[in-house]
């Protein structure tokens, strides 16, 4: 495709300066200094071409620089597992932590498909979630049984009702949220490239929490099965408390964290990261102690103060994946004006209701997962821009921004079911190629 920008057409320039008539600040979520705006690279014409085996698997996110980080984690995992086993076994024994190892799959799996809906919009790489997860799961638990001793020599000994409570307000809030939360400042100082914002920090965090729980229910679940003379009655019972009750506590303690150092995030900087880490850390340690407080008056504490808390963090989310789908469609107008996107097409992968339009046309003609691929890519090369226009790691996100922006073509001709030759496929009207032109 011939761009209508100027610039010579041996390849893509970039000019000083916002799109006329377009704000380069669309939402609060993509905020970004006028100094570090640029114009979108000008579609040159016809791009290198590449010979696609599965065009659906066109564009993944290439992980291969966080092999160090994955093996690094895969060693403390291991580690972690070697303190963590003994301990569930020697507390639940084998009959109670297979029960609750079954039962804690419940709350799991609500946090997991929460964080899956949160995570939609912008995936992030799998080896990441896993990563993630098995630190909440492994590593921070391994911590916090390793940090814990230092807090009981510090707990009052004058009964053991001052003992367990000073565990529960004081040393859990602290401990566990470090634990927690320092897998979140790995992440962002090792994979920063895939840490953008609040919604990564949120779905990191979540995920973190969800595999702590995770482990912790194990703990509480089966050792009510191993010490109880009514396990039956007393597993409903902590099920009903922990695994209906309470799913989201500990993902919405770390949320905090992961929210806060998301926002550091947009403006990288190790200094800022750690600084959003140890300010983070504030707010999910309060909101742990406040839960771990509540006694006698447990019930109306719940739903006078618990139950907002769910519902606010609940709204956030909610605002946080609008403003996603805001910023997507103020980085694809971008692109738009310089020729790699049609008004149409941006509309249709800026919202939720123009992808599942789209998708639905694309299944009626088997094309489905190419229309997917289309959509995660443009996704995909939204966030990018955003990531250069923020000033974070320029030249790197650059060259991703052009690997990018040559397999945008081919996915098109791929949900089109047209051999890719050009940039620009003939135009054609929305009701005879569905839901976007093919040209741009």
């Amino acid at each position: 495709m011939t761009s209508n920008l100027p610039g010579s057409p041996g390849g893509p320039q970039q000019y000083p300066g916002p799109m006329p008539g377009a704000s380069p600040n669309p939402t609060w979520i993509g905020r970004v200094q006028p100094g570090n705006y640029q114009t979108a690279p000008g579609n040159p014409g016809p791009l290198p071409q590449q010979s696609w085996a599965n065009p659906a698997r066109a564009q993944p996110r290439q992980t291969w620089g966080l092999i160090p980080l994955l093996l690094v984690g895969a060693v403390l995992v291991f580690g972690s597992l070697i303190l963590v086993i003994p301990f569930l076994l020697g507390n639940t024994g084998v009959t109670g932590f297979a029960i609750g190892f079954v039962a804690s799959l419940v709350p799991l799996s609500v946090v997991l498909l929460t964080v899956r809906f949160i995570d939609r919009w912008e995936p992030e790489p799998k080896r990441l979630l896993w990563f993630a997860f098995t630190w909440g799961a492994a590593v921070s638990i391994a911590a916090t049984l390793l940090i814990q001793p230092v807090f009981a020599l510090a707990a009052p000994t004058t009964s053991e009702e001052a003992f367990t409570y000073f565990m529960a307000t004081v040393q859990a809030p602290i401990v566990e949220e470090f634990s927690k939360s320092l897998g979140l400042l790995v992440l962002i100082l090792a994979a920063r490239k895939y840490f953008d914002g609040p919604v990564d920090g949120v779905v990191f965090a979540f995920t973190i929490a969800a595999g702590f729980a995770f482990t912790e229910n194990i703990l509480y679940f089966g050792r009510e099965i191993a010490s109880s003379s009514e396990p039956g009655a007393d597993l409903v019972r902590i099920f009903i408390l922990r695994g209906v009750m309470s799913p989201f506590a500990h993902a919405i303690f770390t949320g905090t964290t992961g929210l806060i150092m998301g926002f550091a995030a947009r403006k990288w900087h190790t200094g800022y990261a750690v600084l959003a880490f140890l300010v983070g850390l504030l707010p999910a340690m309060f909101l742990h102690n406040r839960w771990n407080s509540m006694g006698q008056d447990f019930l109306a504490e719940y739903f006078v103060v618990q139950v907002p808390i769910f519902l606010v963090a609940a709204v956030g989310i909610i605002l946080l994946r609008l403003a996603e789908g805001k910023l997507t469609r103020q980085r694809l107008q971008e692109y738009a004006a310089a020729g790699w996107f049609t008004p149409v097409e941006v509309e249709m992968l800026s919202t939720a209701r123009g992808r599942r339009q789209a998708t639905g046309w694309a299944a009626s003609r088997g094309r489905s997962a190419h229309m997917r691929a289309f959509i995660k890519a443009a996704t995909a090369l939204a966030f990018t821009r955003q990531r250069i226009l923020s000033g974070r790691d320029v030249q790197l996100h650059q060259r991703d921004e052009l690997e990018q922006l040559r397999t945008i073509p081919q996915l098109r001709a791929a949900v089109l079911g047209q051999a890719c030759k050009r940039a620009r496929f003939p135009a054609r009207t929305v009701r005879e190629n569905g839901p976007f032109t093919a040209g741009g």
